[in-house]
């Protein structure tokens, strides 16, 4: 039985990456997401959800109700569509929208698209299917329709605390692919790629029990978030992505659903700074990171760091 989330929760995830790209532009040739003004690294909150998505999967996925909706095909190994998703889990349910009436015996306006109740009982089903459209929320008005939902977890583009560097590598070749083209021209330098030496980034995170009831996010559910968000990366390994990890996850509780103090407050709390001798940071013990107790925090809040 799940057990109801009813406490407002504030988070701060910080994790590194060393020679390595976190999280590529398309847009830029896949270089490193960086902000042109001053400097520091960017990894998109799509980048960290999709980390989760994909541990969750790994984990869970073969479990009831912890299903993923928005699939990687490099890991479940077939081609998902939402829509067909969508459509599946209407069926689930015993809605057949291809039928002249909906389910309360109202003409269907178009055949194949659910109308009136029908959204609702698809929304309803469709959250306790799928992990991810209960925890981050989903678009399902397209196709059969089922509505749409705000996911009670909401997370920011992760920022890195300095400035990062980008540098570029040349990859080259050394065995030819095609007989009936000449070797040198298929041999040596092909391409390349780029990295960050190093960077340390922030993301800030925030669980709202209200929008957690209307998705059925359980306490179950929060658990495995964490867990997900601590051993992501751990699953994630590539040579694209160098070496990547999740350092501290920060944890504020507040007693009630609404919160007891601001979140930018709480987060402003905690200090992470190059340490004095550190000219420039190659790894995480470069940095101080403090973190409040509990006695000096606001009354009804609580810190936690995984």
């Amino acid at each position: 039985m799940a057990t109801e989330l009813k406490n407002r929760y504030d988070f701060m995830l910080l994790f590194d990456v060393k020679d390595g790209n976190p999280n590529g532009d398309p847009d830029a040739g896949n270089l490193p997401r960086i902000d042109t003004e001053t400097g520091e690294g960017l990894v998109t909150d799509v980048c960290i959800k999709r980390k989760v998505r994909n541990y969750v999967q790994l984990t869970k996925g073969a479990e009831a109700g912890y299903d993923i909706f928005v699939k990687s095909k490099e890991l479940s190994g077939v081609e998902t569509f939402l829509n067909g998703e969508i459509k599946k889990g209407f069926a689930e349910i015993g809605i057949d929208l291809q039928s002249e009436k909906d389910a309360e015996g109202k003409k269907r306006t178009i055949k194949g698209k659910a109308q009136g109740a029908e959204v609702d009982k698809g929304r309803v089903h469709l959250c306790g299917k799928f992990f991810d459209i209960r925890t981050f929320g989903a678009v399902m008005s397209t196709g059969p329709n089922a509505g749409q939902v705000r996911g009670p977890v909401q997370i920011t583009f992760a920022r890195s605390v300095d400035p990062v560097v980008s540098q570029e590598h040349s990859i080259s070749v050394s065995a030819a692919r095609d007989d009936d083209k000449p070797y040198e021209g298929q041999v040596g330098i092909q391409g390349r790629k780029n990295t960050l030496p190093y960077g340390l980034y922030v993301a800030y995170g925030f669980v709202s029990p209200a929008l957690a009831k209307q998705t059925g996010f359980s306490e179950e559910d929060l658990a495995i978030l964490w867990e997900a968000l601590v051993g992501m990366f751990d699953q994630d390994h590539s040579a694209a992505r160098g070496m990547m990890a999740t350092q501290k996850l920060i944890v504020f509780k507040h007693d009630s659903a609404l919160g007891n103090a601001p979140s930018h407050k709480l987060f402003d709390l905690v200090k992470i700074a190059k340490k004095p001798d550190v000219a420039v940071p190659r790894k995480f013990a470069d940095y101080d990171v403090s973190v409040p107790e509990d006695s000096s925090l606001p009354a009804g809040v609580h810190v936690e760091t995984k």
